[in-house]
């Protein structure tokens, strides 16, 4: 047996957040606006709650959008999630429209 102990397994990983811009009538792929880690992170969440904007959670996504800057469009490799995003969006704004009506 192995007394070998992986550290790595047990440090605590700061909230990220990124969020996103995109406008429909325009051919741009969607663009970086804001992303973050911990402090950061909480703000860009506290904005966009403060703002009534739609927050779509999903490590993976976050995790490469980190590694982006802000104002870089999206890579290709992320389109069809960001998709899955856009109709999340998208989704809770008719259902939003549908309550206030």
């Amino acid at each position: 047996m192995s007394r070998f102990f992986d550290f790595r397994k047990s440090v605590f990983k700061r909230p990220a957040a990124a969020a996103l811009q995109w406008d429909p009538k325009d051919s741009e792929p969607p663009e970086v606006v804001a992303v973050g880690r911990g402090i950061t992170a909480e703000t860009i969440l506290r904005i966009a709650k403060e703002r009534g904007i739609p927050i779509y959670e999903d490590a993976g996504l976050v995790e490469a959008l980190a590694r982006l800057s802000v104002s870089d469009s999206i890579p290709r490799e992320l389109y069809s999630v960001v998709a899955e995003v856009l109709a999340y969006v998208y989704r809770v704004d008719a259902a939003f429209r549908d309550r206030v009506g």
